[in-house]
This record gives structure tokens, sequence and C-alpha cells, in this order.
């Protein structure tokens, strides 16, 4: 989980949230303003996730990608298992939340993604991460 910094609270900057087959996915980003040096072109976000299980059935979050993309238009795309090291299963009405960060050398950026879920009977389904806005105080003239 990232550190804030000593005395520099986080910037929220707002919800997003989308639903796929019974799975809620939440975030919130959040500006770093502690971690992020702007005169070396280095952004920092946290980002914090609640994936609700609103459904009846019971599944395992098995893998994560997210397609990030600065303001410049460069696209970092990351794949792997789970999230922050875990692969949670979720009951029904059941919850995960993490924290995780990415950093950027542009003032805002843009990231959204899937997380590859997997029920009980061997049923493998894609859940939406909605797209969501990175934006710093430093970000002039950009609108997302």
């Amino acid at each position: 989980m990232p550190r804030y910094g000593v005395g520099k609270r986080p910037r929220t900057i707002g919800m997003y949230k989308q639903t796929t087959r019974s799975i809620e996915v939440r975030v919130i980003p959040l500006y770093l303003e502690g971690q992020s040096t702007p005169e070396e072109d280095h952004f920092v976000w946290a980002y914090q996730v609640a994936i609700e299980n609103t459904g009846d059935e019971t599944v395992q979050l098995i893998n994560r990608y997210w397609h990030i993309t600065d303001a410049n238009g460069r696209i970092l795309e990351v794949r792997g298992a789970g999230v922050v090291g875990e692969q949670p299963v979720l009951g029904p009405n059941e919850t995960f939340e993490y924290t995780s960060g990415t950093p950027l050398a542009t003032p805002s950026g843009i990231m959204l993604g899937s997380y590859q879920m997997k029920t009980r009977e061997g049923e493998s389904f894609d859940v939406a991460i909605p797209a969501f806005s990175l934006d710093s105080p430093h970000d002039h003239g950009h609108v997302h």
C-alpha cells in the first residue's frame, strides 16, 4: 500500500463504478502530491478498489489487466495473477478491497482494465474495470 508522505494528504479525484455480471467494481483515484516530483516529470497516484459480488454465485479473481495511457498517448499494459499478491474468493454479498498505485511521466492519464473471474464450476468471465481519470493539480488544459 502506498505511503502518502508526512503532512501531505492525497487529493481525491472522484469515484468510478461499473458492474459486469453482478460484480461491481468501484475505483477512487488519489493523486499523491507527497510522492510526486512534477519538476522531474514524476506524478504518482494511488487507486482504491472495491470489488463487490452482488450476485448469488461464488467467484474467484484469477488475473488482472490494466491499460494505462498518459497525457502524451503512451500506453502501458499490465497483466498478472490476482491483485496485490492475492486471488480473492468472493461469495455472494462479499467485497474485497485493496489499494495500489501507478506513476506517470505526465500530470494526467487514464486507466481502465478488467479482472478475469472464475466460478466454482470453472467458467471464466471478464469483469470490466471502469475507465478512470488520473488528474493532478499540475495538469493545465486537459479534459478527461
